[in-house]
């Protein structure tokens, strides 16, 4: 398990305060044989739609390298 990012919980309370749901923290995702972690899934319900908006959220600082660019 890696370590959050700095801005991590930041970024969470950003997207919960602009009316999404958390889903994951992290979701994990399987690519071929590998395994990606990305930080943060959330969906918002979209009520004039009646569907649901889903987003994954990577959270960089560029404090330290990374393995996906």
């Amino acid at each position: 398990m890696s370590a959050k990012d700095i801005f991590h919980d930041a970024v969470k309370s950003a997207l919960q305060k602009d009316g999404w749901t958390i889903t994951n923290d992290p979701l994990y995702l399987k690519l071929g044989d590998d395994q990606l972690r990305v930080d943060l899934a959330a969906e918002r319900l979209i009520a004039a739609e009646r569907e649901q908006e889903k987003i994954a959220v990577e959270v960089k600082s560029f404090l330290a390298p990374s393995a996906i660019s």
